[in-house]
């Protein structure tokens, strides 16, 4: 279903490059006011070196800078409070996220909290960000979430475990500096679950109600990309022409969802990593060919064209059997890269399958999805992703 009218407004400068980070802060220093800089990152990241060469060139730029590494594979609220406590006393004019989806979400909350009172919960939703918020920059490491284009926050609420989303349009960070260099040394099963990640944006995008031309484009750009190259990535981490080809898929795909929506595999995503702290990306990963299954009769026509772009589907073949590839080919790639089965999270209890199907139909983009679904049905697919037999 296509909506009649729509908007489209990008406010980040993209900046697209191998090599990036050594004269990051030249790039900073062009964007936004101010020489006070707020790191935000995780451990993992700080670890593997990625932190050092934007803070030798933030300070060759003449920028004063202080770090918060503190962030969770899944952001929590807690986490992005610490976050922000740091951001009010120590007031910087600029927060600079190095990191993947969970990081560069983080930074979103925390330049939110630094020009906002209250704490994170109190913006869940949208039109709750009242003035614009501390400048962001996103410098992401993996080729995944399209964090560093969109205007929303995924916050896991700790209190009822339940994944929260902040949207605004003043959440976007002013500046994407993409560099696939930083996701070379990605292993195989980060680079297999955060480009199906990218995958899931862009198939979410293009078959939800909430499409529109604009986003279209770009998710149907992201999704053959994304499909040709993500095999090679992950069973050649070192190819480069891949993995530039998966960082521009997933910032593509980012764009195009955060202008349209995602739907339902992101509601059963998002409530597995609520309840469990499943990673977002291996939640979505788990759940994509079972979603398409129930969705494409709904949508054979944009199911099909999807396999068309794949190449998945032969001259002659009708809209109704491209899409059943379509779901076949999904299921193969899932296991050709090594995603997880659900059965397969030792944490998993059937007993929580109601919890989780309740918790997945309350998600604000169920509304979305192409084929209206009840809490039963998401029940009906959890069931079938654990017992591993398509819907």
């Amino acid at each position: 279903m296509m909506i009649s009218t729509f908007s489209f407004d990008l406010p980040t400068r993209i900046v697209f490059a191998d090599n990036l980070l050594s004269n990051a802060g030249e790039w900073i220093k062009s964007t936004v006011p101010g020489r006070k800089a707020m790191m935000v990152t995780d451990p993992g990241i700080r670890a593997a070196g990625l932190l050092e060469p934007v803070l030798a060139s933030l300070a060759q730029e003449g920028f004063e800078t202080v770090v918060f590494d503190q962030v969770s594979a899944n952001p929590k609220d807690v986490d992005c409070q610490a976050g922000g406590d740091l951001a009010r006393e120590w007031n910087p004019e600029v927060i600079v996220a190095v990191g993947g989806g969970s990081v560069i979400d983080s930074a979103k909350a925390i330049a939110l909290l630094h020009t906002h009172p209250g704490t994170i919960r109190q913006y869940e939703g949208r039109g709750k960000v009242t003035k614009d918020v501390t400048p962001l920059v996103a410098i992401p490491t993996t080729a995944g979430t399209g964090s560093e284009v969109t205007r929303s926050a995924v916050i896991t609420d700790t209190e009822r475990q339940f994944k929260m989303t902040v949207k605004d349009v003043k959440l976007a960070p002013k500046l994407a500096l993409v560099d696939p260099v930083t996701t070379y040394s990605l292993p195989q099963s980060l680079t297999a679950a955060t480009g199906m990640d990218a995958f899931v944006h862009a198939i979410e995008a293009y078959t939800c109600r909430l499409a529109n031309p604009v986003s279209d484009g770009l998710a149907l750009a992201a999704m053959e990309r994304i499909w040709r190259y993500l095999p090679i990535a992950v069973r050649e981490g070192g190819n480069q022409e891949a993995r530039r080809e998966m960082m521009v898929g997933s910032l593509m795909a980012g764009m195009a969802f955060s202008h349209a929506d995602v739907a339902s595999v992101h509601c059963m995503a998002e409530a597995l990593g609520g309840l469990y702290d499943t990673p977002h990306g291996v939640a979505n990963s788990m759940f994509l060919p079972y979603v398409t299954a129930f969705n494409a009769a709904a949508d054979p026509i944009k199911h099909a064209r999807v396999a068309r772009i794949c190449g998945l589907a032969s001259e002659g073949m009708s809209d109704e059997e491209a899409s059943d590839r379509l779901v076949e080919a999904l299921f193969g790639l899932s296991e050709e890269i090594g995603i997880p089965r659900f059965s397969s999270l030792s944490y998993v209890r059937h007993e929580d399958f109601d919890t989780l199907a309740e918790a997945s139909f309350q998600n604000g983009s169920t509304p979305s999805n192409c084929r209206t679904i009840t809490a039963q049905e998401y029940r009906q697919l959890f069931e079938a992703a654990y017992a591993g037999r398509k819907p």
